[in-house]
């Protein structure tokens, strides 16, 4: 494929499923090619629209249906939050649009559920007198079934000048009525079917979910990451109970309820909606799975009446979301280091609302012990956290004036523990040999099926159980990213013999023309060449995904090449940084062989090397270790090639797609490169990017979960389009993020978001060290995928972040993350409990402190002074030596801190003798 190809504008179409992972880069048809037929409007759009103006919003309504048409920011240009260009052939029965509403219903309390939405059978609404604050008002019963035992009334009104929307329930029986479930669907406009990446960007938003009781509110965020950003928050008592998918509809049979006809698919994911009573849903599509919160019900007597309704406001950027909360008298909650807690870690979690906490309870009970500290400044309370059970836990906060708040943890072992017992797990039940296996995939470490406890032999997308890519490279990604931090020699061990059985000369070719190139999998279908009844019947062998021989040869996917330099690296660095660790080549076979297959990328794969690629980091890293070891021909031509690829980007208005029409991953590279060759503006863009699809919210699933949705069918078990959450994208995005924060220390926002997705990978991995490739969020399952998958790239994204960070913050005074803390006097002295405890940022300092070998036992942070104490581990078996890098990202070079030590220099580390005991380091300012 050649680059002039390239050029052509990209259109986000379904169409791309048919080619992932083919032979043929994607590229969908032009714009002239595409044209089709204009829709014709339905007759919901004959009595034409309402215009309103408010204060944040300038509003359109369907005069018919008392929708919305339009919702306009006002500073936002023409930007609409809702998909109304596609207002005309969205306009028929079987569509969901904002202000629609659905509800299951039965008398009495016993019998069936009966299930009504206002989207099913389009009729014209009777609209309503409007009163002083109402903007429009309409009773709701032409539009639903005559049987429906409730008057439903809809009104707009301004409340405080803003925006409000509102349902009144009123029980026109002479019986109770129940009302077992209530939502309002959230319609925006995340529908990417069909636009190029300028135009999704430039008119579309994603929205994610604070499933948060009485506190819970929606964020619905521009895709181009810039201001203003919608909320949308409960009116009155209106919790936000549980999230429920609208899902796709089948166009042949027409509208059906609960389901909306827009095509969901790579480029839509789906409408939602914010469910105030679930219990209907809860015992029966949910039943199998633990809600977020209780479900709950009404009960109407007859003539009885309950309201429901939220507000719209605008927060004029992402970074002020909270600050938006507070100024609208809405629970604003922010924990360190976050949602996921650590049994060795000491969380924080600061509350600010204008009433007092009347209680805080945990379930299940003990999951988590708690108590008030001292008050922070600004109205601020503060808890002080301790994770005492693995697993899922909710903190219910009851404020005095009644408002309840749910916040969601999950609890994991001390992470140390957690990635030890992945590497066990890797080496001992994910381990394969079977010297006979005609696919010559043994030894190697295997995708798992946790379900049914056993390797996965066959899968009819080839590559699953073919090593290949990051659905079927997962497990032997995780096994050596494991070991750069926390090295295992009995587990390094079997990954060199997998190196040099499986991946050097099987999976990469090691001779020929095809040399250093990655094939796509070692496994394939090809039942010509094998016995017969070989391969599985259950399986269906027929689609695009079950590759034959000649296809699982191909060397042409750029994504499979990350993954094996990243082995090759990490094994160089253990090889050059530890005595006796990797024995199998010396450290200059991996690094010669991390720098080829990079090279080969470009040369062998181009149509996809011009995307970031996933893991891309690690070209940069490679770069930076050549030049350190002096091999400066080779560092000049990666360099170069990169550079090739970073000018085509910088010319780009968005400048990180990928094989799918839209994705969230080729930002992790293309940020490092813009960032390496001075493309500031673009650098800022594909930030700016992250932020519109990576959250900030009181809840482990989505903090710093960008946003995923269509990889369970590529490398789950369950193949279906569904929000993952903290799939790969999670960690890989934090990696831009951090290194942001790291630049601006002042930005705490940065950090929490990207400390976020670094710990939310902990997440996938259960109590004896399966590593999912991610959690299931929809409300039926809430559990995660039943096989490995992709989970590879998500374990580098923790490998590459890992780390501890101490902050003083202006409101909340020193916290950390990644450690446990406590101030004497002037100093804060730190215990590491991060992952692999070999990275420290102090950002009154702004400095970056790293080993390539060695860990961290306690830092200690002199805030008069500005003094900074290291303590260093013991010397082991295969480490005599720790090897200590500064950087100081975040001064720009104004203060220099060098240890007062007398330390040589190698390859730019500083080389510290270890001894029995810890071994300290002082690091001092000097002009």
């Amino acid at each position: 494929m050649s680059y002039t190809m390239r050029t052509r504008p990209r259109y986000l179409t379904l169409a791309v499923v048919a080619l992932l992972f083919g032979s043929v880069a994607i590229w969908a048809v032009s714009a002239r090619q595409r044209q089709k037929e204009p829709p014709m409007p339905g007759p919901m759009l004959e009595q034409g629209f309402l215009d309103l103006d408010t204060p944040a919003f300038s509003l359109r309504l369907v005069r018919s249906s008392q929708t919305v048409a339009a919702l306009k920011p006002k500073g936002a240009g023409d930007f609409d939050s809702t998909p109304g260009d596609l207002l005309v052939e969205r306009s028929k029965d079987g569509y969901y649009h904002l202000g629609d509403i659905d509800l299951r219903l039965r008398p009495g309390t016993s019998g069936e559920w009966k299930s009504y939405s206002t989207a099913v059978a389009r009729k014209p609404v009777t609209a309503l007198p409007s009163m002083s604050a109402t903007l429009a008002a309409a009773d709701l019963a032409p539009t639903l079934p005559p049987d429906i035992p409730l008057q439903i009334t809809r009104a707009w009104s301004l409340e405080d000048g803003k925006l409000t929307l509102r349902f009144t329930l009123k029980n026109k029986t002479a019986e109770s009525v129940q009302v077992g479930a209530l939502g309002i669907p959230m319609i925006f406009n995340n529908v990417l079917n069909d636009r190029s990446l300028e135009q999704a960007h430039a008119i579309c938003s994603f929205y994610d979910p604070y499933i948060g009781e009485d506190a819970g509110y929606l964020q619905v965020t521009r895709l181009s990451g810039h201001g203003p950003a919608l909320l949308v928050l409960p009116d009155g008592k209106t919790p936000f109970e549980a999230y429920n998918p609208i899902l796709g509809a089948r166009r042949s049979t027409g509208a059906s309820l609960f389901r909306d006809l827009t095509p969901r698919g790579i480029t839509f994911e789906g409408f939602y909606a914010w469910m105030v009573h679930s219990t209907a849903f809860a015992e029966n599509e949910w039943k199998n799975a633990k809600p977020w919160n209780p479900p709950t019900e009404l009960a109407l007597a007859p003539g009885e009446s309950k309201t429901y309704g939220v507000t719209f406001v605008l927060a004029d950027s992402i970074h002020n979301i909270e600050k938006t909360l507070g100024e609208n008298h809405r629970p604003v909650a922010v924990g360190i280091p976050g949602y996921v807690l650590p049994m060795d870690m000491e969380g924080e979690l600061f509350l600010k609302y204008p009433t007092a906490v009347r209680s805080v309870e945990v379930e299940p009970t003990g999951a988590i012990t708690f108590r008030a500290g001292a008050n922070a400044t600004v109205g601020w309370k503060k808890y002080s956290l301790k994770g005492k059970l693995w697993g899922r836990a909710r903190l219910t906060v009851t404020y005095e004036d009644g408002l309840v708040q749910t916040i969601h943890y999950f609890v994991t072992k001390p992470e140390v523990q957690a990635l030890a017992d992945v590497g066990h797990f890797l080496a001992t039940k994910q381990w394969f040999v079977d010297p006979q296996e005609p696919f010559h995939r043994s030894p190697s470490f295997m995708t798992y099926d946790r379900e049914e406890n056993k390797i996965v032999m066959q899968d009819s997308r080839a590559w699953i159980a073919g090593l290949g890519d990051e659905g079927g490279g997962g497990a032997w990604i995780s096994a050596i990213m494991k070991q750069l931090g926390e090295p295992n020699k009995e587990e390094l061990d079997k990954f060199q013999q997998f190196v040099d059985g499986v991946l050097w000369g099987g999976l990469q070719y090691k001779d020929g023309p095809k040399k250093f190139g990655v094939r796509k999998s070692l496994f394939y279908y090809q039942p010509d060449q094998m016995p017969p009844d070989f391969y599985r019947k259950d399986l269906d062998w027929s689609s695009w995904t079950s590759w034959n021989k000649a296809d699982s040869e191909r060397v042409d996917r750029s994504y499979d090449y990350p993954h094996v330099v990243a082995a090759d690296w990490v094994l160089y660095r253990l090889a050059r940084n530890y005595d006796g660790l990797v024995t199998n080549h010396p450290w200059g076979w991996y690094l010669t062989n991390a720098y080829e297959t990079s090279v080969a990328m470009v040369k062998l794969a181009p149509g996809y090397a011009v995307f970031g690629q996933m893991e891309g980091d690690i070209f940069l890293q490679l770069l930076e270790d050549l030049r350190r070891e002096g091999w400066n021909a080779q560092a000049d031509d990666l360099e170069a090639k990169m550079r090739v690829r970073a000018n085509r980007w910088k010319e780009e208005a968005y400048p990180f797609g990928s094989e799918m029409p839209w994705d969230s991953t080729g930002q992790e590279e293309v940020y490092a490169w813009m960032k390496h060759f001075g493309f500031q503006e673009k650098a800022d863009v594909t930030l700016d990017a992250i932020l519109g699809y990576d959250p900030a919210i009181p809840h482990w699933g989505y903090n710093g979960s960008a946003r995923r949705y269509w990889d369970f069918i590529f490398a789950g078990k369950l193949h279906q389009l569904e929000r993952q959450l903290h799939h790969y994208g999670s960690s890989l995005n934090a990696i831009p993020l951090l290194s942001e924060y790291r630049e601006h220390p002042d930005d705490f926002y940065l950090l929490r978001v990207g400390y976020g997705g670094t710990m939310g990978t902990l997440t996938d991995i259960d109590e004896e060290g399966f590593l999912a490739a991610a959690f299931h969020a929809f409300p039926d399952l809430l559990r995660p995928d039943g096989i490995t998958g992709d989970d590879g790239p998500n374990l580098f994204g923790h490998a590459w972040n890992t780390g501890t960070y101490i902050v003083h913050h202006p409101e909340f005074g020193w916290v950390a993350f990644g450690g446990n803390l406590r101030v004497e006097g002037q100093v804060a002295k730190v215990t590491p409990l991060d992952s692999f405890r070999m990275r420290i940022y102090v950002a009154s300092a702004g400095a970056w402190l790293t080993l390539d070998a060695g860990q961290f036992e306690r830092v200690e942070v002199n805030s008069r002074t500005g003094a900074v104490r290291l303590g260093l581990q013991p010397a082991t078996e295969f480490l005599q030596s720790a090897r200590l890098r500064i950087e100081q990202p975040g001064k720009g070079g104004a203060v220099s801190y060098r240890p007062t030590n007398s330390l040589r220099l190698e390859r730019g580390a500083y080389l510290i003798p270890l001894g029995k005991g810890a071994t300290w380091v002082e690091l001092t300012a000097r002009q």
